[in-house]
């Protein structure tokens, strides 16, 4: 009979571990290409264009009053068209957390697909519109999709992976950023939709992923631990987690989420006040008001706006830096996909502090590079490497660590709201950066020069 018995059981635990693989898998790509992907995404595809637009904003200008705008003006509105993704993403990250509460986690991200289907169909007939207004507005949709999926998201799949995988399956996020990035360059060289005449289809081509996310995610299940924290409902948590885990052992997971459930009876969800004033969580949020700080300030992300811009003022030939460009996000992805295989035997802390070390590193030699610009001729070729070295150095720890902080440092109640937060820090942040860095870039290089 024990013989019989072990015959049984081992195929399920074959079974449940293959269906475990699988599905976690699914999830992941489900969520994540609708997700962080669009961030990633949005964040490079504006990069392209950059010329087709301002010549837009030009001639639409010129048709409407009869006289053309300043240079300076089309850098201006120019610089408006970017900055304004950002800002559309810290609307999205403040509606993010109630909309985690209210709809759930699954149901938060697919609404939020319409705000970019929508930006889509803004963006591609502005054109025939003959309205860069149109632009602007796409934009913020953009950005307000990208607010909630990149709170949403690791939140989602924090919750849903279990513990061993956690760091794993939470820091897909970030590949799936790095992933839009690249896919964005591709997509943007003037062989695919980079032209003159197919910039419009390049701006909505963001619908793609959110169609493909509203066909997947459907078929998932939502949260475990939003069905049996927030809605009581441990039925459907128990069935969320067969179609999660397979066939196999839970009762240890079940513990565990009873555990907290116990351990959060009677509260509410806490606003982002309330967290702002818990005296318990000062550490925690100290901690992710740094980081999200620390990964917009340091220039990384504003590096995809103007990419062009930079290999431009580097010395980089013109006809290759849509090439060139292809590598900086292609160093981000590859980083962040390494960073999956040792996060969890390594540490968050380690992988940070390693990243923001490097960059500093490489940070300190481009600016050595730049002080020489001109007078050796293959400065410029250095300073293209230290921006990739840079890159690489962001991808290692920064990237990733940064958005699965909140979902291990706060427990069920206060999360969305610690999302929130980090996810307004991230996107004011990057405003601000984006908003100046056009401007900054050609005064520095002019210096240097």
């Amino acid at each position: 009979m024990s013989d019989t018995g072990e015959e049984e059981e081992e195929p399920i635990a074959h079974g449940g571990s293959r269906t475990q693989g699988r599905v976690l898998l699914f999830t992941m790509c489900a969520a994540g290409i609708g997700g962080t992907f669009q961030y990633g995404y949005n964040l490079t595809i504006i990069n392209a264009p950059t010329m087709h637009i301002q010549k837009f904003v030009n001639q639409t200008w010129l048709e409407r009053s009869g006289s053309v705008l300043d240079a300076w003006i089309i850098t201006l509105i120019w610089s408006v068209i970017v900055s304004v993704y950002p800002l559309g993403g810290f609307l999205g990250a403040l509606l993010a957390g109630p909309m985690a509460i209210k709809l759930g986690r699954k149901k938060s991200l697919l609404f939020n697909n319409f705000f970019v289907i929508l930006s889509a169909i803004l963006c591609g007939f502005s054109r025939f519109a003959k309205s860069f207004e149109m632009i602007i507005l796409g934009r913020i949709l953009a950005g307000v999709n990208s607010g909630v999926s990149m709170n949403v998201q690791p939140m989602y799949l924090g919750e849903s992976a279990p513990k061993k995988l956690r760091g794993t399956v939470a820091l897909s996020s970030a590949v799936f950023t790095a992933l839009g990035l690249v896919l964005g360059q591709v997509v943007g060289i003037s062989e695919i939709l980079g032209s003159e005449e197919t910039w419009p289809l390049l701006l909505a081509s963001n619908a793609v992923p959110a169609i493909l996310q509203l066909v997947a995610l459907p078929w998932l299940p939502e949260s475990p631990r939003y069905l049996l924290i927030d809605l009581k409902d441990k039925e459907s948590c128990v069935s969320a987690l067969q179609r999660l885990r397979g066939h196999c052992d839970l009762s240890s997971e079940m513990e565990e989420m009873l555990a907290e459930q116990v351990a959060t009876k009677g509260q509410t969800p806490k606003s982002l006040f309330e967290l702002i004033r818990d005296p318990s969580l000062r550490r925690q949020l100290r901690t992710i008001v740094v980081l999200s700080s620390a990964m917009q300030l340091c220039g990384n992300d504003s590096m995809y706006f103007y990419a062009s811009y930079i290999f431009q003022e580097a010395g980089i030939p013109s006809e290759k830096i849509q090439y060139v460009v292809i590598g900086t996000g292609s160093c981000e992805l590859i980083t962040s996909l390494t960073c999956t295989l040792f996060i969890d035997r390594v540490g968050r802390r380690a992988l940070v502090m390693g990243g923001y070390g490097m960059m500093s590193v490489w940070a300190i030699v481009f600016m050595v590079a730049l002080s020489q610009q001109g007078r050796v001729d293959w400065i410029p070729y250095l300073s293209m490497v230290c921006i990739f070295a840079y890159i690489l150095s962001f991808g290692i720890g920064p990237a990733g660590v940064t958005g699965i902080m909140p979902a291990e440092i706060f427990d069920q109640m206060a999360r969305p709201a610690a999302y929130m937060i980090c996810g307004s820090l991230i996107w004011i942040m990057l405003f601000a950066v984006g908003l100046a860095f056009p401007f900054i870039v050609v005064s520095e290089y002019a210096s240097y020069l």
